[in-house]
């Protein structure tokens, strides 16, 4: 299988930098992150949600595409797909975006709900609202021939893969996919057996982010911390991918016995350094696939 990495891990490092790090170390292509930067973090200390060097925003895509796709071939580096952060009802940005993906043949950008999943409301309310917003936004997406993908992710509507059948569903395989997100369904949430989420959601598996985690007790003066009712309390870490509570390697038998096509893009945000880090699950994967 193909392999590739998000740069949103990577604020510190420019287009080029990025493009010639991840062919350095072997990756096949790139996830690249495609947002503006928050206005008070503009001159702060880079970081992957806030100030990055890399200013590539749905902004300045339409110029910035051709140094995307030049640097690309270069470094012979796929371009799998634009990691945005922009909601399925902010419609001039998805516009932007899918015209800008169209233009530069990129072939998906991933899209999110109108808001994250809060417990003070219905949940059954939130998947209503996500498929009413995706409506509009996909006959946007269509008439381009671009795909948009949601993520499986922790606090939003698609903790899991088969909630994000509950959306996905309502709508064809050809225009929306799902990012099957095993970093995010490893760190407490979403904890499926994989191949029944791989199973439910079939065609719409568009492409992988791979990260590991695990659960740890809290430990507070020595000693391991519990609920007033006695429950023992857990903090979830980010761990290397072998070290995952999700068996990584049966996953990958799983997705080659389904002979994915797609990409496994790393997706580590600890701040171990970068390129260590990154090279390291990048072996890991390889030695499985």
């Amino acid at each position: 299988m193909k392999i590739c990495a998000t740069t949103v891990m990577m604020p510190e490092y420019d287009m080029r930098e990025t493009a010639e790090c991840l062919s350095r170390l072997g990756f096949d292509g790139a996830e690249w992150r495609c947002r503006h930067i928050p206005e008070g973090s503009k001159g702060q200390d880079f970081s992957p949600w806030g100030n990055v060097k890399n200013d590539f925003s749905p902004d300045n895509l339409a110029e910035r595409g051709e140094e995307l796709v030049a640097l690309s071939k270069e470094f012979h580096l796929r371009i799998v797909c634009l990691a945005t952060a922009m909601r399925a009802d902010e419609l001039d940005e998805v516009r932007k975006v899918a015209e800008g993906c169209a233009r530069w043949g990129i072939p998906m950008f991933r899209l999110g709900a109108p808001r994250g999943y809060n417990p003070a409301e219905n949940y059954r309310d939130l998947i209503a609202d996500t498929i009413r917003a995706l409506g509009p936004a996909l006959e946007i997406t269509r008439s381009l021939g671009i795909r948009v993908v949601l993520e499986i992710h922790r606090n939003t509507v698609t903790c899991s893969a088969s909630q994000a059948w509950n959306i996905v569903r309502e709508f064809d395989a050809r225009d929306i996919g799902v990012i099957f997100d095993i970093a995010n369904m490893s760190l407490g949430q979403g904890q499926e057996p994989t191949k029944m989420g791989l199973d439910i959601l079939g065609d719409y598996v568009a492409h992988v982010h791979a990260g590991g985690g695990q659960p740890v007790p809290v430990v507070s003066c020595g000693a391991a911390s519990r609920t007033e009712q006695g429950q023992l309390e857990y903090r979830w870490d980010t761990v290397d991918l072998a070290d995952s509570v999700i068996d990584v390697a049966l996953f990958c038998q799983e997705l080659q016995a389904r002979n994915y096509q797609g990409f496994l893009s790393v997706e580590d945000f600890r701040t171990t350094p970068l390129e260590e880090k990154i090279a390291t699950q990048l072996r890991y994967l390889r030695s499985l696939t």
